[in-house]
């Protein structure tokens, strides 16, 4: 499971490097993972998941938490210092404090275990397409009262404070902020968030709206900043939603 030189060479093809000390789940995944066209390499322990991530060539890696050696936050910590690699971290910890410590330490994204492989799967193609749609000229920044949307920087933040984003939730963040005041479906959020066309993510929207909302400090009962528009979908609010109290 290590990438052919004709896989190095093809700029389509997705790269992943999976670091997993769980040698069954490793291979289920990497078996899944290939058989939808992704190249995969998979290392057991977070010294030799490093120096991989940093001497070979991928679009994403996928890292557990809980690693011999060494684990996968101080991994991510340190990788994400030297490369620009995307990270999903992939771990059975899911407190609310494990996973603001991943994304604080710089991982894109959290997948909690057990996780359903077609989400998995769906996780790393989002991340990647939107990383490599990157390439050119940066995005300009777009605000909407308080809150700040930087594509290029991958940043959000409202009133000056950062919010602890993962990929989903800047995607739909940035296509929400960039039609502020106009009502998006659901289907609609997928499309133009770059989200897969597997059910999973799609499913998943309304579990991304709720927790955008949190992050935004928004009253769920009866939210003035994310607007659900009953049996429509959902609305960013204008620069009066955004302003401070």
């Amino acid at each position: 499971m290590t990438p052919t030189n004709q896989a190095s060479s093809d700029e389509g093809l997705i790269r992943v490097l999976l670091v997993e000390d769980d040698q069954r789940l490793a291979t289920l995944t990497a078996r899944y993972l290939e058989g939808h066209g992704l190249v995969v390499t998979v290392v057991g322990n977070g010294t030799q998941g490093l120096a991989e991530a940093l001497r070979g060539s991928f679009d994403v890696v996928l890292l557990d938490v809980m690693l011999p050696g060494r684990d996968g936050v101080e991994v991510c910590r340190e990788l994400r210092a030297r490369r620009d690699v995307p990270v999903i971290m992939v771990t059975a910890r899911g407190e609310e404090a494990d996973r603001v410590l991943g994304l604080e330490t710089g991982a894109d994204d959290y997948v909690i275990k057990p996780f359903s492989s077609r989400e998995l799967l769906a996780r790393v193609r989002a991340v990647v397409r939107r990383r490599r749609g990157q390439a050119g000229p940066a995005s300009r920044p777009v605000q909407v009262g308080g809150l700040v949307i930087d594509p290029g920087a991958l940043r959000a933040t409202l009133h000056g404070r950062a919010l602890l984003l993962t990929a989903h939730e800047f995607a739909l963040l940035r296509v929400l902020a960039e039609r502020a005041g106009r009502v998006l479906s659901r289907e609609q959020l997928l499309d133009l968030a770059g989200g897969s066309a597997e059910g999973a993510f799609d499913r998943s929207v309304d579990v991304h709206v709720s927790r955008l909302r949190q992050k935004l400090g928004d009253d769920p009962r009866n939210p003035t900043i994310l607007k659900t528009v009953r049996g429509t979908g959902y609305l960013l609010a204008t620069d009066d939603g955004l302003q401070r109290e």
